[in-house]
């Protein structure tokens, strides 16, 4: 049994169609990427999964469980985190209340010390300044705080929209890194990302959405040397 089922999901704005079809599985402790250009239905289907866009039709099934339909707050306390494209932080809340705002189900409040103790263990440059407000960080530690506060839910899987986002070739060497280390930590990651040739470098398998269809499936390392997607997505 996957971690997370899609099933043939069809998805819509009012009466523009979005989504056709989509079929996409992730298992336990895998990297998935999600690749397309802007506007193929990647964040609505991420947006799909974690609740804010209910589906026409298809199946999510997280752990074995129809999750499509479910309001956002008990997908969250399942198990699903979710980091949107540029962070959204609490941008007047110092570093320490933005990751405590992730612990905020009932079952995971209880262990928020030990959470942060361990954010911070992965984010050195953020214990040094938790009293810093969250509008006051570079873009780097901005997403650094993001991901920390994603993962103070203790998820199961963490959905990250756009990791890249705005930052510095170097900031974007070390949240790839840091992204491995989650993984090895346990945690299954499904990661949205134009920077396709570092995605596809630490991703087990990646899907290619074209216009709202699933186009492409294969493992990394296969996707790397595919002609199509080195023209259309590596430049070469």
């Amino acid at each position: 049994m996957s971690l997370l089922e899609i099933k043939n999901l069809n998805c819509a704005y009012g009466n523009v169609q979005v989504l056709w079809d989509v079929s996409l599985s992730v298992e336990q402790a895998e990297i998935v990427a999600l690749l397309g250009a802007n506007g193929a239905g990647k964040t609505t289907l991420l947006n799909t999964i974690t609740g804010f866009v209910r589906p026409m039709s298809g199946e999510i099934c997280f752990m074995g469980e129809r999750i499509d339909g479910r309001p956002t707050n008990a997908i969250t306390e399942m198990g699903i985190a979710y980091l949107p494209e540029g962070g959204k932080l609490f941008p007047d809340m110092t570093i320490r209340e933005n990751l405590e705002m992730g612990a905020y189900p009932k079952h995971i409040w209880k262990e928020r010390k030990e959470l942060i103790d361990m954010v911070f263990e992965l984010f050195p440059r953020l214990n040094e300044r938790q009293k810093q407000l969250a509008r006051t960080l570079s873009g780097g530690e901005q997403q650094m705080l993001a991901l920390g506060r994603g993962l103070m839910s203790r998820p199961k899987l963490f959905l990250i929209d756009e990791l890249s986002y705005g930052l510095a070739p170097i900031i974007v060497s070390e949240v790839f890194r840091i992204v491995q280390t989650l993984r090895e930590r346990g945690i299954t990651i499904l990661l949205v990302e134009q920077n396709v040739r570092q995605t596809l470098e630490i991703a087990d398998r990646a899907y290619v959405l074209e216009n709202g269809r699933m186009v492409l499936c294969d493992k990394c390392c296969n996707l790397l040397e595919n002609e199509y997607v080195k023209k259309a997505y590596l430049g070469l």
